[in-house]
Order: structure tokens, then sequence, then C-alpha cells
């Protein structure tokens, strides 16, 4: 079986993992030092948010340098030690690939900004003598009008000009960027705005609808997302990623309109794996969640791919804010128990929440700062072990949630996600595979997993009488080990017999 059909990834937002050198941001060689607690959480694969040069106007995802590490981070010689030690420890690593855009900042740009209309450096990205209607999913135009009166396209900030991908330079460019980074050993990129690159030649105009950062296009034929074009695109990686052995794989990020149109990017030939967006926004409802499951499950199978599970990441509201505490505890045996691959958000497994910060402390340019927070290590006080002053406060509460303090507790939010992780390794029902869905009532999610496993979730009001058999593990304590209260999720043992 091949690893990434149900590797658990590990979402490292590295400015604030942890902190090596004292000056409040996170780093490489913060992050190394924590290679042994993310080995013993057992996940299989870490994602790293961009490491490269940035101006950081959209916390690195506007790179200047797409073959360097920003100096606040580390060296290129600190990035190769790291990918050797991640394998020491069995882990797997995945770097971030912004293909869509580059910063103002990067040569390219500024090449493109000082040899003016017409010229062949300006051909690298959407430049024209008149903008239209489209609109930067942060607000405002997607148009930025330069000092000799041409404008740039810009889906994101103005300081991310976009890329054009019609130009063979920058599909070399790319190209070889792929290779450099797979050369010093990388097992995958993660692929920012899979759905983005390629653009309607004849920029047509879109109308007054407005398409947020989080929400899929919502019409067919869409100018500048999720066309046919990049297709072609990601067919020419994968060739690139098979000439490397160990498995190297793609991770899309693709917001879609539909799973089917999801499954096209995870075609045999093309990427890997996606992430499922439908499941992260799903609301906590059974029918909801068994609607989701169910469709994504059905378009993934049908290209050969697995799915992929994820509660939280860097955009997005954690989930324990947005469902509380119970049923974030009671999601986590859901989504590891669905098949296919997961990615867990750095701190979900501390149970940290959203943190509302006063304006005067944001630096987001479109507000997530909130599930940003530098993460708690240990101590009663900030930076609870992060290092130095972090670079967004931390509040004084989590002192009951740093590691150090979940480590004594066996009730603790870490304590059920290592319990999870590690039956999740052992048990040879969880992974890839299928489930079949169990009769039940409304509000209660039951599956069986093969061989002999059941996971149970309780999202309606009233207590749901269990089958008959061995708790395995259970999202919060049951006094009566026949009865899984409101908001509770269980794995039963159906059967299986260790040997």
């Amino acid at each position: 079986m091949t690893w990434w059909r149900d590797a658990v990834v590990y979402e490292i937002y590295l400015r604030s993992f942890a902190d090596g050198n004292g000056d409040g941001i996170g780093d490489l060689a913060g992050l190394r030092s924590r290679l042994p607690y993310l080995r013993d959480l057992c996940v299989d694969a870490l994602w790293i948010t961009p490491w490269y040069p940035s101006p950081m106007a959209d916390g690195g995802y506007d790179v200047a340098d797409y073959r360097g590490i920003d100096p606040m981070f580390g060296t290129l010689a600190d990035a190769e030690e790291l990918i050797e030690a991640a394998h020491e420890h069995g882990l797997r690593l995945i770097v971030d690939l912004v293909p869509n855009h580059t910063s103002e900042k990067h040569p390219w740009f500024q090449a493109a900004l000082a040899a003016g209309p017409g010229s062949p450096e300006r051909e690298r990205y959407v430049f024209r003598d008149e903008p239209n209607d489209w609109r930067s999913v942060f607000g405002g135009s997607a148009w930025t009008r330069v000092a000799d009166g041409q404008w740039y396209l810009h889906l994101f900030a103005s300081a991310q000009p976009d890329l054009n991908w019609s130009h063979p330079g920058v599909r070399t460019e790319f190209e070889d960027i792929l290779r450099f980074w797979l050369d010093r050993g990388v097992d995958g990129f993660r692929i920012d705005v899979a759905h983005g690159l390629v653009k309607d030649p004849a920029l047509p105009d879109i109308g007054p609808e407005h398409e947020g950062l989080v929400e899929p296009p919502d019409r067919a034929d869409h100018p500048h997302w999720d066309r046919d074009g990049v297709h072609e695109i990601y067919r020419s990686w994968r060739r690139i990623s098979e000439t490397y052995g160990g498995e190297r794989i793609f991770v899309a990020e693709a917001w879609v309109d539909r799973p089917d149109r999801l499954a096209r990017y995870v075609r045999p030939d093309e990427l890997h794996t996606a992430f499922n967006f439908d499941f992260l926004r799903c609301e906590w409802d059974a029918g909801a969640l068994r609607t989701v499951i169910d469709t994504s499950l059905a378009a993934l199978g049908e290209v050969g791919a697995p799915a992929t599970w994820v509660l939280s990441n860097h955009d997005v509201t954690r989930h324990v804010s947005r469902y509380g505490v119970r049923a974030a505890r009671a999601a986590v045996l859901l989504m590891h128990a669905l098949p296919g691959g997961v990615y867990v958000y750095q701190g979900e497994e501390l149970g940290l929440e959203e943190v509302d910060l006063p304006p005067a402390r944001r630096q987001d340019i479109d507000g997530r700062d909130g599930c940003r927070i530098p993460l708690p290590w240990k101590g009663s006080a900030p930076p609870f072990g992060f290092g130095g002053d972090p670079w967004l406060p931390q509040p004084a509460h989590w002192q009951s949630l740093t590691a150090q303090a979940q480590e004594a507790d066996p009730g603790s939010m870490l304590a059920l996600y290592r319990k999870v992780l590690a039956l999740r390794h052992e048990h040879p029902a969880l992974g890839s595979g299928s489930l079949s869905w169990l009769d039940s009532p409304d509000g209660v999610l039951a599956f069986r997993r093969e061989p002999g496993l059941l996971c149970v979730v309780n999202v309606s009001g009233c207590g749901y009488r269990l089958p008959e058999a061995e708790v395995l593990l259970a999202s919060e304590p049951l006094p009566d080990a026949t009865l899984l209260p409101p908001g509770a999720a269980v794995w039963l043992n159906a059967g299986f017999h260790r040997s």
C-alpha cells in the first residue's frame, strides 16, 4: 500500500510552531527540536507552510525566491538538515508550493516593471492596458495600475501578481523548482491555489458576484477558477515526480464546486490527493456529514483516489470554536475512522480555540490571525516555552492547554489524539479501504470498517443504545458502556482479534 493513501499529515504553520533562536518567530531550528514530539504523536508526514524568502504580505504566500529559505526561518542548509532529521524520525516532509503568483519583490516582477509594456519580461505575468471587473479574494479590484499606465492581475493581494501560465518560461521555471527540492529529499508538495493557475485568455467580465477565499466557484466555465488547462500542468509534474524514488507526492488545494470536479485533479496521471474542503466546511449535523462522506468517497473512488479529511487549517476558524470542545473530541474519532488520509493542523491536538485578537495586534491581510497563535509548549505564563516574545500574543489561560500540562492528564485532548493515532496505526480496519453504513436513528452516524471495527457518533440530543461490544476508545468517559451520550463518539471492537 502506498504511504500517502492513508497518511496522517501534520500541518506546520512555521512562524507559530516553535522558536529556536528566541526572536519570537517559529523557525526551522525550533521545528527540528520538536520532531520527537511529532514522532510520538504518531503522524506520518509534515506539511510545512512556505519557508521561502518573502516580504510576508500574505504570511509567506508571496514568494520572492522559490529556491531559498527566509532568514527569519534559517538557511538552506538548515532546511536540508531538517529534511534528513525528519526522515531519521520516520517522518516524511511536504513543502508548500505557490505557483499561481509570486511576490511583487520577485526578480521577475521587478524586471517586468522595469522593462515596460510589450516586453518579454511582462509576458511572464498578466499585464493589460485596461482592467476587467475581476475582484481579489481579499476584496477590491484584482488589478493594480503601474506607473506607465498598464494594469497587472492579482487574484489575491496586490503584492501577489499572478503568473501567466500560458508562457512556456513559467512552466519550465516551476519544473526546475520541483527538481530543486526533490533533489534535496522532500517527499512532496502541497500546491497552493491549485485550481487557479490557468485563466481564460479573453479575460471576460464576471459580473457582480464576489467569491471569498474559502468559497468554491459557483459557475461552470469560470474564467479564472478550475479551468481545464490546469490538468495538463499537473500531468507534466506527475511525470517529473515519478522519476524520483520513494513515492514523492502532490496535494492539491483546489476550491471547486462539486466532488466530481475535485476528482479530476487526482486522476491516476495527475496529483495524488486533494484537500476535502466540503468536509472541513460541513456543519456538525449527522445528515450533512453523511452526505459529504458519501459524495466524497463516491467521486474519488471513480478515479481510484483516496479521500482526505480535515477539520482545521491556517485559513479557517479552529474547529474547537466552530463545534465546541465536546463535539470536537467526537469529530476526532469520526475523521480518523473514515477511509483515506487525514490532515491535523498544529495545535488541534491540544484543543486550542480561535483567539479573538484586538485589532492593533492583528497582522494578517484577511484577519486569519486567530488560528495562527504560537503554540503553548510548557510553563504557566506566556510565551509557554514557545521561545522569545511571540509575534502574536498567547492567551494567559492557555496554561492549562500546554503540551506539558496535558502530558499528565489522561483525559486531555492530547491524550485522546495520541490514543486515536496509535490505534489508527495498529488496527487493520483503519486507514485505506471502504466503509459500510449501519442502520441508526436520525442524528446518529454508525458505520463498520473491516476487519472488525465499528464507529458510532451521536450528533443527536438523546442517548444512543450501543450494541454489545468491547469499547476500544471513546471521545469521553462512558459511565454506562452500553449508552453513548449526546455529542460523543466511540470505536467498538466488532470481532477483530489480535494475533
